[in-house]
């Protein structure tokens, strides 16, 4: 085989190699991590409040946005858009936050209380509840980030792990400028549901019993 024949042989091999790990990675299930099923479950009713709410259809973009905007403008009616449903699985959420690994953690549990990431506000008095924080070197989060194909994306999260003291409107408005082709992966979606949606549920759901 002539040498230059060899050479581009070699070079589309590399390149289909490289093209099917890549499209192997980002199709990598994060939400299996959680043997429970809790996350899945979380992210179909985090899915199923949005497109209920906004009713724009199957235009996945164009509803994630308005969420995105909404928060970061703080104009989000926390009364109608939560259904009891994802209310009870922030309560799960709560309750399964017991280990380095999980979404939200007890302050008291996490490995470096220095490095304090995003808190909550308690109840008060006796029976107050410890602090929780949102854990962004867990394993869901950080299959997303290690899965994900957009460079934003991964420094928005490189950010949050050194600094997780950023307000949820700051970091909707990161998030809403990612572009289109970035904006529709999983990834990207399964950490708005979380990071965003479920965050300000931790802090409001006491309101809804």
């Amino acid at each position: 085989m002539p040498l230059k024949i060899r050479f581009r042989t070699i070079l589309l091999v590399l390149f289909l190699s490289s093209t099917c790990t890549s499209y192997a990675q980002t199709n990598i299930d994060c939400l299996s991590i959680d043997a429970s099923g809790l996350s899945k479950r979380a992210f179909e009713s985090f899915e199923n409040d949005l497109f209920t709410y906004y009713k724009f259809g199957n235009d996945s973009i164009k509803t994630y946005r308005t969420f995105l905007a909404e928060v970061a403008s703080l104009s989000l009616d926390l009364r109608k858009l939560p259904s009891s449903n994802s209310i009870q699985l922030t309560r799960e959420f709560k309750k399964a936050a017991t280990g380095k690994n999980s979404l939200w953690i007890k302050l008291s549990d996490y490995e470096n209380q220095e490095a304090v990431k995003k808190s909550y506000p308690s109840t008060g008095g006796k029976n107050q509840e410890e602090i929780m924080i949102f854990n962004y070197r867990g394993g869901l989060i950080q299959c997303l980030k290690n899965t994900s194909s957009s460079d934003d994306f991964k420094e928005i999260i490189t950010t949050l792990e050194g600094d997780g003291n950023v307000s949820t409107s700051l970091i909707s408005q990161k998030i809403y400028y990612i572009t289109d082709r970035e904006f529709k992966t999983g990834q990207i979606k399964k950490f708005i549901a979380f990071d965003i949606y479920y965050s300000i549920l931790m802090v409001i759901e006491k309101a809804f019993q």
